[in-house]
């Protein structure tokens, strides 16, 4: 596993008419301080990489359908470079906290559009995000 990054188990409450999925609280493991939360959609196969952010710590939730995370640590002495994750609330519902610095692609895995909650540590700056090209990291999305 890449230094900082956290995986917490997540629950989902059955209720008669539809169930709850929890997300987050102020006393979990991953919580700096609230910025902002926001979804993005995924198509099915799509693939979005790579990112960066300097200073956001990311809480990543997929409510709906499947997504792939490839997370790359471009350190060299870094023991781990990649690490896989699939977020799913119908087969691995958790949380995935990725901590600034690591660069981050996702893909979308389900037959119908999926669903991403982002809940940010800190407002979104177009000044603290790096990108890069889909080709720039070795990385087989097949």
């Amino acid at each position: 596993m890449i230094e900082g990054v956290i995986i917490t188990q997540l629950s989902v409450m059955h209720a008669q008419g539809g169930d709850v999925l929890h997300a987050m609280k102020c006393s979990d493991l991953g919580y700096k301080n609230f910025g902002e939360a926001y979804f993005s959609t995924i198509n099915p196969k799509a693939i979005k990489a790579w990112k960066r952010h300097k200073d956001m710590v990311l809480n990543i939730i997929v409510p709906v359908g499947s997504v792939r995370f490839i997370l790359y640590k471009d350190r060299k002495n870094s023991v781990e470079r990649f690490q896989e994750v699939i977020l799913s609330r119908e087969s691995n519902y958790v949380r995935l906290t990725i901590p600034p610095m690591v660069w981050f692609g996702f893909q979308g895995l389900d037959e119908k559009k999926s669903i991403i909650l982002n809940i940010a540590n800190i407002k979104h700056s177009s000044d603290e995000v790096e990108e890069k090209t889909l080709d720039k990291f070795e990385f087989n999305w097949n």
